[in-house]
């Protein structure tokens, strides 16, 4: 009995061991979070948050064993109210994470509260600066970045080549320094730009008279693209007004951003249909085909319409969604912080979280939840809306987002939209109508150096000016092609081109259109379009050219030098074969032969010097000089032909830069233009080596004359100088550019250049203009690189000198000579004609009687007489050897 007793005791003391374990397990298993919440239970966003974060709660508890309680308080949008929020639940609630609020304004302030208490803030604002992280390190994004979204604005813009956008947004900080700055360089890369701004501030939508005067405004623009960036009630609000004022008609283009696009289905149809028709929307992408969100939907659907029964649609949208994400997040994190049990754990839990949930992947980098990928855009028609597809970053647009999705650049690609007003045409985004606004004051250069460029002339009779040429007609022809009206007029300007520019900068002129360079100088006075014709300098020769290619061997010389050159050799032939005519038998002969000869004798000497066949010491002075002079002048030749054919055709020194600076040779330039600073700061040539021009014949006369080595002229300018000039000058060397600074361009422009130059317009005004006057040939100095006597004259003066010195000292002993020999003559000749007469009276037949003698008789034999005696006549001829 008492064994059994004991047994039955020791049994329920077991149990009860074991059910106080039990009990133990289960309440640290049950950890008790609190969680704190501050909304705008006034907007639809607020009560769409307060709905989906309290069926978080829920499910969470319900799922996991867990019991955690939401506090939540409202700000109303207040940031004093946030304020008081914050404090009351960290202090009396004792929460250990708070979610929200909608604004930065707000979210900044409660950042800096919970901060002190390391409380994790997990912030609903749709803009949150970079910096924020690094100053709040416990502040959490837990909507979505928003700035992908202005991409997909961006290229909505440019899926219908708008270039000009009007941006409405909320006058809030956030705004205008974070969408605002993301949505101009997003247009910018897509070759677009904000033309207005216009800042709603949030108490307007108790003022009907100032939206309705900021309104009036924007009509008076040309632009007709308005990008929406504004809540719910204020965006319903301008839509009222522009409906009135007949801004929601054909011509207008409105594009809204999530925080407008993601309440669309909340709006009254009745709505939609009187003021928000042909609106595009552009809103967060969800996941509605995922059954987690279906059975969401189904759940938030009937209870929403029953806490808010006024709310005439029910449905959740993107931020009911992201509220319900953020709070698994923080209970997740609180399920594992709890183990481990401080704050800067919670923050690092939250921090790892990777899960699916409605939104999609839910992950957190530096701070801050994944950015969205993919946005989905709308067309507000009828009482609701239809989509139009997705933009995805990185992919563009698409119909669908299945796997494989076709994409497509354009968004008109994917289908018809329909516009305010429902037009049948796509709205050109400008209107030529209705514009206040005075014409652009277009400044034109009065001192174009080229006419074909830039005319302006003045006619007295209208006391107008007149303003024509290739840049005057390209200016008109782009604006032509511009995507908006552009009212403008012309005024001239009598002044330096960069003076010009600089009335940009003092806004005296609205633009400038001329023969104007794009230099860095000048870029930081204005903005200039791309180039329409080639830029950089060139430098312009003389063509040297040969009408004759036969006759090319007779350049290296001028007709000066050649003339000289055969007399100077005709001289010296002539002395050598007079001194040596006594001395060879093959210099004797008649006048025809003897001629010859001394001609060979000229111009052989050119090529040897004959010294064993010259008898006479003066014959072979006046041959080694002139084979001297012979020699370099025959080297001087071959080296100029030479070089004349290794140029072909251009100046043999002025082909480089370094030639012409090396020779220290004088370059033109035009004084009206920026080359002189160039041509000094990177060509590095010296200022008195320069020379201005301001007339075009100046610069065809200076270089004919040799006057000037070169011109360096802008290649626009050269185009028209070579034309005109073709036959008689040409460019040579490389072509040196001059670069602009980067600046942002003007897009509408530059677009209507392209088009103008694709057309082939541009190619048209250059030939019609430019290129088509006659090619004038102007006459150059042939002899610009021939050698002239003036480079020899000490040369043949040397070989004339020493040709006529042997012909005067040969003549005085030619003189003496015949002296003894005369003597000799007389006496002899008397005799043999007695001798013949005597033989001739008794034979009637003809005879001839010849004396030879040598160099070694006496004087008194050193001749030889031939006789020839016939009946008819007696003749004595007198040879010397």
């Amino acid at each position: 009995m008492s064994l059994a007793l004991c047994s039955f005791l020791l049994l329920v003391l077991i149990f009860t061991l074991r059910a106080d374990e039990a009990a133990t397990d289960a309440e640290n298993n049950h950890v008790k979070g609190i969680i704190g919440a501050i909304v705008d239970n006034t907007s639809r966003v607020g009560k769409e948050q307060i709905v989906a974060m309290e069926m978080a709660v829920e499910d969470f508890n319900i799922g996991s064993n867990q019991s955690l309680l939401l506090h939540i308080r409202t700000s109303k949008r207040e940031p004093v109210h946030a304020v008081l929020a914050a404090r009351d639940l960290i202090n009396s609630q004792e929460v250990e994470a708070i979610l929200g609020p909608q604004t930065w304004e707000e979210t900044s302030l409660v950042a800096e509260i919970a901060s002190h208490d390391q409380i994790p803030v997990l912030s609903f604002a749709d803009a949150t600066p970079n910096w924020a992280a690094e100053k709040w390190p416990f502040l959490l994004e837990a909507s979505p970045n928003q700035y992908a979204q202005m991409k997909a604005i961006a290229a909505i813009v440019q899926s219908w080549e708008w270039h000009q956008v009007t941006v409405i947004y909320e006058d809030v900080g956030s705004s205008a320094t974070g969408i605002i700055p993301h949505l101009s360089d997003a247009l910018r890369e897509v070759g677009a730009q904000i033309s207005h701004v216009l800042a709603l501030p949030p108490f307007i939508i108790n003022s009907s008279r100032l939206i309705t005067k900021e309104l009036q405004k924007l009509t008076s623009s040309p632009c007709r693209v308005f990008v929406v960036h504004l809540p719910l009630p204020l965006a319903e609000h301008l839509f009222e007004k522009a409906k009135k004022m007949k801004m929601m008609e054909k011509d207008y283009i409105w594009i809204t951003t999530d925080s407008f696009t993601s309440l669309v289905h909340s709006i009254n149809g009745a709505t939609i249909s009187s003021l928000m028709q042909g609106i595009i929307g552009v809103r967060s992408y969800i996941p509605e085909d995922n059954p987690q969100f279906q059975d969401f939907s189904k759940r938030f659907h009937k209870r929403f319409g029953s806490e808010y029964p006024e709310e005439s649609n029910h449905d959740p949208g993107a931020f009911a969604v992201q509220a319900y994400d953020a709070v698994r997040s923080v209970a997740s994190a609180m399920r594992e912080s709890n183990k481990k049990g401080n704050n800067q754990t919670l923050l690092q839990s939250i921090l790892l979280s990777d899960f699916f949930g409605l939104t999609g992947k839910v992950q957190f980098i530096n701070q801050k939840v994944a950015p969205a990928r993919i946005y989905q855009i709308i067309n507000l028609v009828g009482r609701s809306y239809r989509e139009l597809g997705f933009w995805t970053n990185g992919s563009d647009f698409s119909e669908t987002i299945d796997n494989p999705a076709t994409y497509n650049l354009s968004l008109k690609d994917l289908g018809q939209v329909v516009w305010p007003g429902a037009p049948l045409y796509t709205p050109k985004g400008w209107t030529e109508a209705a514009t206040s606004e005075e014409p652009l004051r277009i400044g034109v250069p009065v001192g174009s150096e080229f006419k074909e460029y830039v005319r302006v002339a003045y006619d007295e009779l209208r006391n107008v000016s007149d303003f024509d040429g290739f840049s005057i007609q390209l200016f008109k022809v782009t604006v032509e092609l511009l995507p908006f009206h552009l009212p403008y007029e012309f005024l001239p300007f009598n002044g330096s081109y960069d003076d010009l520019v600089k009335q940009i900068y003092l806004k005296k002129f609205d633009a400038v259109v001329g023969d104007v360079a794009i230099v860095t100088k000048r870029c930081k006075h204005a903005d200039f379009t791309h180039p329409y014709t080639e830029s950089g300098l060139v430098m312009i020769v003389p063509l040297q050219k040969s009408s004759n290619k036969a006759l090319l061997f007779m350049k290296p010389f001028t007709k000066a030098m050649w003339i000289l050159t055969v007399i100077v050799s005709i001289y010296n032939g002539f002395v050598v074969w007079l001194i040596e005519r006594n001395h060879g038998h093959e210099l004797t002969g008649s006048a025809f032969q003897q001629t010859g000869t001394f001609l060979w004798l000229s111009f052989s000497s050119l090529f040897s010097l004959h010294g064993e066949r010259l008898h006479s010491n003066l014959s072979r002075m006046t041959m080694v000089v002139w084979l001297f002079v012979a020699l370099i002048i025959s080297q001087t030749y071959t080296a100029n032909l030479t070089s004349m054919l290794t140029v072909q055709g251009l100046e043999p020194t002025l082909d480089n830069i370094e030639s012409l600076q090396n020779s220290n040779a004088i370059v033109g330039y035009s004084n009206a233009s920026f080359v002189a600073s160039y041509l000094i700061d990177v060509l590095k040539f010296k200022e008195r080596n320069l020379r201005g021009y301001t007339s075009l014949q100046d610069y065809v006369n200076d270089l004919k004359n040799r006057e000037i080595g070169a011109i360096f002229l802008e290649v626009a300018v050269a185009k028209i100088f070579l034309a005109r000039y073709c036959k008689s000058f040409t460019t040579a060397g490389p072509t040196y550019k001059a670069f602009p600074k980067g600046s942002p361009l003007l897009p509408s422009v530059i677009e209507a250049l392209l088009k103008v130059s694709e057309s082939g317009k541009l190619r048209e005004l250059e030939t019609s203009m430019i290129t088509a006057d006659k090619c004038i040939e102007v006459d150059l100095d042939d002899d610009i690189s021939s050698l002239s006597p003036s480079s020899f004259w000490v040369l043949f003066v040397l070989t004339g000198a020493t040709s006529t010195v042997a012909l005067v000292i040969y003549a005085g002993h030619r003189r003496n000579w015949e002296f003894h020999q005369n003597l000799l003559v007389n006496r002899s000749i008397r005799t043999l004609i007695l001798t013949v007469l005597k033989y001739w009276g008794h034979s009637k037949q003809r005879f001839s009687v010849k004396v030879c003698h040598s160099d070694s008789l006496p004087i008194s034999q050193n001749f030889a007489e031939a006789v020839t005696v016939t009946p008819s006549s007696l003749s004595i001829e007198t040879v010397v050897a």
